[in-house]
């Protein structure tokens, strides 16, 4: 509970050391960067965490340390996001659907560690896949397209609210040429599915996993498997859509069959087609927004779950992307 000490000072009893570890982070790095983004000074005096400084600093500290306390009460650690984003959602008046976020748990990971949406977009993309048939999530690496798609995933087929998870991508080279790589074809698309298997492998563990492959009721396979099947009672997830052309997104769009749905992640700036070649997930997305039973989710940098750096990464390349449309714009005024 927060409490105020003394006039410019405010003290958290914290429940448990893991509690005041998950919320100072390693090194107390989450610490240190709430002191940069408000201004005030804090200290971790054993299960106490003192926060000292003007008033509006202090009120403002104390309230993002109000919100993630789903996180950190629960001994789950507090990232450079989690922080950024309870202070915008304080800033933006959007501090009850931040709190929301903070209950709205999906899973618990085999680690033990609790899954949920960490930021509001990804909170309204779990609630489009939750409500939709059909559901396009668009963005960059990192920011939980595929990994939230999986969860769900997973949570309905336990449920037995589906009966098969089928996940797939299209079988692109990035820079590689598939005929070069050793093995059968199974061996030689086996590298591009490997983000899937991890995802499943952090939900379930590879035992189970490997038994639900095994019997049939998990599927991972390229998306030239798909042609001329009826996908009902399944969870579909087409992953990397980027790199599907729009004859392939069609034909995967229409293998949905009854009591399913389907989810279609990519990030439309890494497309790995030939030059020239229209992406299917750019044309769907702009084709099927706005269909009823259809949602389409658009995350960005901000999002990004992994490394501090990745998200630093994708907004020096979208930058740089910027300055690259405005440099063809300015040699050719009189394009559209």
């Amino acid at each position: 509970m927060t409490e105020a000490a003394a006039p410019g000072r405010f003290v958290f009893d914290l429940p448990h050391p893991e509690a005041a570890l998950a919320l100072a982070g390693p090194s107390e790095q989450s610490l240190r960067q709430l002191e940069a983004l408000t201004g005030v000074s804090l200290v971790m005096r054993g299960l106490q965490l003192e926060i000292s400084g003007r008033p509006s600093q202090l009120e403002r500290a104390a309230a993002v340390v109000e919100l993630l306390r789903a996180f950190w009460q629960e001994g789950q650690s507090v990232s450079p996001v989690d922080l950024q984003t309870a202070l915008q959602a304080l800033d933006t008046g959007r501090h009850q659907d931040h709190q929301a976020m903070g209950q709205q748990v999906l899973a618990r990971s085999q680690r033990g560690q609790l899954l949920r949406p960490r930021t509001l977009r990804q909170k309204a993309y779990v609630e489009a896949m939750e409500r939709h048939d059909l559901t396009f999530a668009l963005g960059p690496a990192g920011t939980g397209k595929t990994f939230l798609a999986t969860v769900l995933a997973v949570r309905m087929l336990t449920e037995r609210k589906v009966e098969r998870l089928i996940l797939t991508r299209p079988a692109v080279e990035a820079g590689e040429r598939l005929g070069f790589l050793p093995g059968d074809l199974q061996q030689k698309v086996d590298p591009y599915l490997r983000p899937l298997y991890d995802a499943l492998h952090t939900l379930m563990g590879p035992e189970k996993t490997t038994a639900l492959l095994e019997k049939g009721v998990i599927e991972v396979a390229p998306l030239a498997y798909m042609r001329g099947r009826t996908l009902a009672e399944s969870f579909v997830i087409l992953d990397e859509a980027q790199n599907t052309t729009p004859a392939q997104m069609r034909m995967v769009l229409t293998r949905l069959g009854e009591r399913s749905r389907m989810v279609v992640t990519g990030d439309i700036t890494q497309v790995d087609l030939p030059p020239g070649q229209m992406s299917g997930l750019v044309e769907a997305s702009q084709v099927l927004e706005g269909v009823e039973g259809v949602a389409v989710c658009k995350l960005t940098a901000a999002d990004v779950v992994r490394h501090p750096l990745v998200q630093r990464v994708v907004e020096a390349y979208a930058r740089r992307d910027d300055r690259r449309k405005s440099t063809r714009s300015a040699a050719h005024p009189g394009e559209r």
